[in-house]
């Protein structure tokens, strides 16, 4: 009996340690790259099916009008801060202005606060460099890539906790694969992860698994002219949901479903022509086609399922929504633009006057619950009007200038602490290692980009030695650093040497060995691409170079040319030597 008596207690002992580890709920927050509103079959879209999210709302919530902002970043930057995008310095998707200030305090670092294990695993696309790499926001742990866009989706190089390493398989099951991971390696404690997919962002590559069944597609409903990339499209946000399924069936395997949020949800509008609800605009438009994004969101134990939400909401109530769920404190120092929607989730009706800010570029709008406004002075009349083809400002001219107040007093507001020269840092305390890749490297005379668009490129067409690569920035760590360059250089060019200095210190290295490699993409996209095809770089280590403290010029020349070109570039790293 005593014995029994024992068995019992230690029973009684391990079941209350188990619900004291999960006294807080676990996080997962799903973000997809320019899939639009209507790419979803749990929304009336009839050539395609999304099982697993559409399960989401059927097991907890689905929001009718949430909003986020035209564009990748701007998204990004609200949902980790809680705040308009331009408070925290975001203005643009590459060089610098995709970067959230070093002052803000995130999402993860809220959770982390709250002794949550905190990961991200994809797209991320607000700094790359410390302090403004995932790393040194919250995250315990990263793995992705920090630009825009990339060039490749099977097996690229990526990086995990800013180290570069090879990617394994398609891109969007390899995010799935490290999260999966993550999740079996915490399962007994309380962990916030953050799963930024790029797909359908472009290129559009999707395996044959999921392309095959568009590719023989004869019967679409959507009534848009078909074309590749529609088809990709829809093959890649099936492919999403397939991976969605594996999460929600590791939750189920793990018995970790009921205590964990699962919250899904778009960055943008849809990224080419496609069914969208009837809505005006697509990704970069502030009509509603730009901004309004699915958002479901489950959590078996507390929030009752099929409901859905007609309040008016945006991305940046996503921290403060889930810092009231989670019960963690809200750790951020100044004010933030979001609100809970804990209320409207558990069952509160209650419709709050409020309005919503969106920008991008020269174009802005704001919405209320009924009406969206925009800075041509145009008004209409959402719940009616959702293709928003009626403009009713002349109807309702006091409704027309009570918006328009607020649109340009929001806009007065958020840009009031706006900084755009902010340092590039080119090292930092913090992290022994920095990538300085050609996307934010300026360079010289025949010098071109592989794209003009930025964030997957590389530099090419070094035709002599008075042209040179370089980075205007500032050296917060000083110390001697091993630099290594990744490389491609024709047959016959070998032989070029090399110089990289900054502020009076140099090193020099030979390019001893060619690497041509071809441009590889082609035929794995179903549509031609607008951004930069890739290769396969060679790293070349240049060798130790001293960076004192300070801002400068780091510089790439060639000091000797041995064929008709020199190399193409595509990124510097620098490691710290420590003594």
């Amino acid at each position: 009996m005593q014995y029994l008596s024992a068995r019992v207690l230690l029973l009684m002992c391990l079941i209350f340690s188990a619900y004291a580890k999960r006294e807080k709920p676990n996080v997962i927050v799903i973000l997809t790259d320019d899939q639009g509103w209507g790419d979803l079959s749990m929304n009336g879209n009839r050539d395609m099916d999304t099982p697993h999210i559409d399960s989401i709302a059927k097991n907890g919530a689905q929001f009718k009008y949430f909003y986020v902002q035209p564009v990748c970043s701007p998204t990004r930057a609200e949902f980790l801060t809680g705040r308009y995008h331009e408070r925290s310095s975001v203005y643009s998707t590459s060089e610098g202005g995709e970067r959230i200030d070093s002052d803000e305090q995130t999402i993860a670092d809220m959770f982390k606060a709250s002794a949550y294990k905190t990961a991200a695993f994809g797209k991320w696309h607000n700094g790359m460099q410390y302090p403004y790499h995932p790393n040194a926001r919250g995250f315990d742990e990263f793995y992705g890539f920090c630009s825009g866009h990339w060039g490749n989706y099977y097996s690229p190089m990526l990086e995990r906790n800013n180290q570069i390493v090879p990617g394994q398989g398609f891109i969007i099951d390899d995010f799935t694969n490290k999260a999966i991971d993550f999740i079996e390696k915490n399962q007994d404690n309380p962990f916030f992860v953050y799963l930024p997919y790029a797909t359908p962002h472009s290129p559009m590559q999707i395996p044959d698994r999921w392309w095959d069944k568009y590719d023989k597609k004869d019967d679409f409903k959507m009534p848009v002219k078909v074309n590749n990339h529609l088809k990709a499209a829809l093959a890649m946000c099936e492919n999403i949901d397939y991976n969605v399924g594996r999460l929600l069936k590791k939750l189920d395997e793990l018995n970790l479903s009921d205590d964990t949020i699962v919250l899904y949800m778009s960055d943008n509008g849809p990224n080419g022509d496609r069914w969208n609800g009837g809505m005006r605009g697509r990704k970069g438009s502030v009509y509603e086609g730009g901004l309004r994004s699915p958002l479901v969101i489950q959590w078996p134990r507390k929030i009752p399922p099929a409901r859905e939400v007609k309040q008016i909401s945006g991305v940046i109530d996503l921290m403060p929504t889930l810092a009231d769920l989670c019960d963690v404190k809200l750790i951020s120092e100044k004010a933030l633009d979001g609100r809970s929607m804990k209320a409207e989730l558990m069952g509160s009706t209650q419709m709050n006057e409020r309005y919503l800010y969106a920008k991008w570029s020269s174009k802005s709008s704001i919405r209320n619950q009924k009406y969206r406004f925009n800075n041509e002075g145009k008004l209409y009349d959402i719940e009616n009007d959702p293709g928003e083809k009626v403009d009713i400002s002349k109807k309702y001219p006091l409704i027309a200038q009570k918006m328009k107040n607020k649109l340009q007093e929001t806009k007065r507001d958020v840009a009031k602490d706006f900084n755009k020269n902010r340092p590039f840092v080119i090292t930092h305390p913090d992290s022994p290692f920095s990538q300085l890749p050609a996307r934010d490297a300026k360079a010289t005379g025949t010098l071109k980009r592989s794209s003009k668009h930025p964030n997957c490129s590389f530099w090419h067409n070094w035709e002599t030695t008075d042209d040179y690569i370089y980075w205007d920035g500032e050296v917060e760590a000083e110390g001697n650093y091993e630099a290594v360059i990744y490389y491609t250089c024709k047959e016959g060019h070998q032989g070029s040497v090399l110089e990289l200095s900054f502020a009076g210190n140099s090193i020099e290295a030979s390019v001893d060995h060619a690497h041509d490699p071809p441009l590889k993409g082609m035929d794995e996209d179903h549509t031609p691409r607008i951004e930069s095809y890739v290769k396969d770089f060679r790293p070349l280590n240049m060798g130790v170079i001293k960076l004192e403290k300070g801002k400068g010029v780091l510089q790439l020349k060639a000091l000797k040319k041995t064929g008709e070109g020199i190399i193409d570039f595509r990124l510097l790293t620098l490691k710290r030597i420590e003594k």
